[in-house]
């Protein structure tokens, strides 16, 4: 199959589905389809080569950003525009972009949900113009649902299928303000039923959007995600350790109080009181943006006041590497995120270094721990709860050793790339074949085989 992937950049920051989009078509790729990718916005930040590093970013974050807020913009002239969209200058933008929060960009998110009828459809017309001129795809993949605003114009214009990732677009719409937040999500429920199918990477997830969105049973699917395991298949078997050794517990996030991370440190402090752990030590890793610096000053200080700074230590925005690295030499994992998660990488990353994980019994968590046999789930997202689970699995070294070695088994059996790939290419084509989801261009031949 020909097929174009378009994903957002982050810019500075690093950013879960720009890892799954770019793994993606990377190893749709070594299974011999024809897969791009198209960076959106701002470049993509990554751990691992760029599949997108060679294709030109389009709706370039300040061409979209004027376009919004400047009416008389919106018939700028293209030298001026692909000035606004030289690296130098949307790299400058994307330490800017690192600061900008869902509640502030209501009304650009509502205009780029709109599509054809927003501010930016000089930025739409050109992606059109461009995958025209490539060759029509079988089918041009959503990151998430936010895209949706470009399926009209792809469908009618290219003749080609849409199909939608639901990557974490929930908690997104959720943080924003009134009435930004409400028509945020009637739009995108008026234009999700125009997407010819929706894949999304559990099936708890799955059903919460299907139902917020009121999309139908037959146009939802589930494909789990995958990892690239270079480097983690270097890693040594861990060994069990003995209930009198020094422990180390970690998290692996994005810092910011949405993915739990007070809880992990405050748990931390309770275990080192109770005296049952007197050489327990904490490693917190992942991205921290501007936004969540002071965020995590105040954690440090809650260590410092507990006399337990010497014995953590925080490790932001890592490389691939120092990344395994990190997780190899944790004991355990908790990322206990208070918002809904669409799956979690992190969940697949500690997993396939070894280190099982202990997560709440909440959103997909069930599900992947499930399915990996790699942790322990706690009932309620407290302080309390977590500290008690990790407590009782620290108590049990044979035990720990059993689920992060039937985790690891796991992903690298069913939660690899390849394994993704196959599956992901399976239900793009199930979806191909059907009848397509609203108008469609006419002229494009509907029934020629897929390309390979």
């Amino acid at each position: 199959m020909k097929l174009i992937q378009l994903t957002p950049g982050a810019g500075g920051m690093y950013c879960g589905n720009c890892f799954r989009d770019n793994t993606l078509v990377k190893a749709l790729n070594q299974l011999g389809h024809e897969a791009s990718l198209l960076p959106l916005y701002l470049p993509l930040t990554l751990d691992e080569p760029n599949a997108g590093a060679k294709a030109p970013t389009f709706f370039g974050g300040i061409n979209v950003y004027l376009s919004q807020t400047i009416p008389l913009y919106r018939k700028a002239p293209n030298w001026i525009r692909r000035w606004f969209d030289s690296k130098a200058l949307l790299k400058w933008a994307s330490g800017r972009a690192a600061k900008t929060q869902a509640s502030d960009v209501g009304e650009l998110t509502l205009s780029m949900l709109r599509g054809e009828s927003g501010n930016q459809t000089h930025e739409l017309g050109e992606l059109v113009r461009w995958i025209q001129s490539d060759g029509k795809p079988d089918a041009v993949l959503l990151s998430n649902a936010l895209l949706v605003g470009f399926t009209r114009r792809l469908k009618q214009e290219v003749g080609t299928r849409v199909i939608g990732f639901l990557q974490g677009e929930e908690a997104y719409l959720d943080s924003m303000d009134e009435p930004w937040k409400s028509q945020n999500w009637e739009t995108l429920s008026e234009r999700a039923l125009e997407v010819d199918g929706w894949i999304s990477p559990s099936r708890h997830f799955a059903n919460r959007m299907g139902e917020r969105l009121g999309i139908p049973s037959t146009r939802l699917h589930v494909v789990y995600n995958g990892i690239q395991l270079s480097g983690y298949d270097r890693l040594p078997p861990k060994a069990v350790k003995s209930r009198n050794d020094s422990w180390t517990i970690g998290f692996f996030s994005r810092m910011c109080p949405e993915k739990g991370l007070d809880l992990v440190v405050d748990a931390f402090i309770q275990l080192r009181k109770n005296g049952r752990h007197p050489q327990l030590r904490l490693k917190v890793g992942g991205g921290c943006g501007p936004n969540d610096e002071a965020y995590v000053d105040g954690l440090k200080g809650r260590l410092k006041a507990a006399g337990l700074d010497d014995s953590a230590t925080f490790h932001p925005n890592v490389s691939r590497e120092e990344k395994i690295a990190f997780l190899a030499e944790c004991d355990l994992v908790s990322v206990p995120a208070r918002q809904s998660e669409a799956f979690g990488l992190y969940i697949l990353e500690s997993l396939a270094a070894g280190t099982p994980l202990v997560q709440p019994e909440l959103v997909t968590y069930p599900e992947l721990i499930g399915a990996t046999g790699g942790g322990i789930l706690y009932r309620r997202n407290t302080v309390a709860d977590l500290a008690e689970a990790m407590d009782s699995l620290l108590a049990r070294p044979e035990l720990l050793r059993q689920l992060g070695d039937t985790g690891r088994a796991s992903v690298f059996e069913r939660f690899n790339d390849q394994a993704m790939a196959r599956n992901m290419a399976e239900t793009i084509e199930s979806i191909v074949r059907q009848p397509p989801a609203g108008l469609m261009n006419s002229t494009p031949q509907r029934g020629k085989a897929l390309r390979k």
